[in-house]
C-alpha cells in the first residue's frame, strides 16, 4: 500500500509543493500524465476552498491532507476544522467566466467520487479515483 500524510497549515504559499507532493505520490502510483495533474489540480483547488471559505482566509489553521493508493483506487482526504459548511450543496457555477466557483467543477468532472462529511469541528472531503 501506497500511502501519503501530510500536516500542513491553510497558508496559500504551501499550495505548491503540496501539489507537488501529491503529484508524485500518483506518479509513484503509476497514474498516466494527465490523470496525475488532473489529481493535482483538485487537491489545489479544494485546498483553495478551504482557505478562501473554511477559514475565511487565515494563514495559520490546521489542514490534513492523507492518500493511499490500494488495489487501483486513489483515496485523498482533506480535513479541515473551519465552518462546516458544505459546499456541494451550493448553486452550481453557470458562469464560467465571472470569478470563483470552477473548483467544485473540476473535483465532479476530474474525481471518480466525491464525498464531503460534516464534522462536529469542521469537514472530511474524500475524493476518489481509479487508475485507468
Amino acid at each position: 500500500m501506497n500511502v501519503l500524510r501530510l500536516e500542513t497549515t491553510s497558508d496559500p504559499a504551501l499550495l505548491a509543493p503540496i501539489r507537488r507532493a501529491i503529484e508524485a505520490f500518483c506518479e509513484s502510483s503509476g497514474f498516466s500524465e494527465c490523470a496525475v495533474c488532473e489529481t493535482g489540480l483538485c487537491v489545489n483547488e479544494a485546498l483553495a476552498n478551504i482557505m478562501r471559505h473554511a477559514y475565511a482566509g487565515a494563514k495559520n489553521r490546521p489542514v490534513l491532507l492523507e492518500a493511499n493508493f490500494v488495489e487501483g483506487l486513489l483515496q485523498i482526504t482533506l480535513r479541515d476544522w473551519g465552518n462546516g459548511k458544505d459546499p456541494s450543496a451550493a448553486p452550481p457555477k453557470i458562469d464560467p467566466l465571472t470569478p470563483g466557483g470552477l473548483g467544485l467543477v473540476c473535483l465532479r468532472s476530474m474525481m471518480d467520487e466525491m464525498t464531503y462529511t460534516p464534522q462536529p469541528d469542521g469537514m472530511v472531503l474524500t475524493m476518489k479515483r481509479r487508475k485507468k
